[in-house]
């Protein structure tokens, strides 16, 4: 079956850094997109960052850009997020999904499949 792991949250102060990792298993990782989306408490599910099948188009909610860079490793089946310039605004849980159409990439309910999140506290 197919599963998502996602890794590398914590609690870091504002302004530090972290890198967040999903490695999924049981699909052919290399045919799916990858999103990243996010959930703080009280609010709905957000989209943080997306990425093509081979990683050539990468998509940015206005919030993150300029300060979160997506990426894929194909060969590793991974996905990652490199979270610089942290703001408390950004503690949430953060969650990866898999979907075979980029025509979803920022909509969580068009996603097959979803990690169980890593949480990202920032302090002020």
């Amino acid at each position: 079956q197919v599963q998502l792991v996602e890794s590398g949250g914590g609690l870091v102060q504002a302004g530090g850094s972290l890198r967040l990792s999903c490695a999924a298993s049981g699909l052919t990782f290399s045919t799916y997109v990858m999103g990243w989306f996010r959930q703080a408490p009280g609010k709905e599910r957000e989209f943080v960052a997306g990425i093509s099948w081979s990683g050539s188009r990468t998509y940015y909610a206005d919030s993150v850009k300029g300060r979160f860079t997506i990426s894929r490793d194909n060969a590793m089946n991974t996905v990652y997020l490199q979270m610089n310039s942290l703001k408390p605004e950004d503690t949430a849980v953060y969650y990866c999904a898999a979907d075979d159409s980029i025509l979803v990439i920022a909509i969580p309910t068009g996603y097959d499949f979803w990690g169980q999140g890593t949480q990202v506290t920032v302090s002020s």
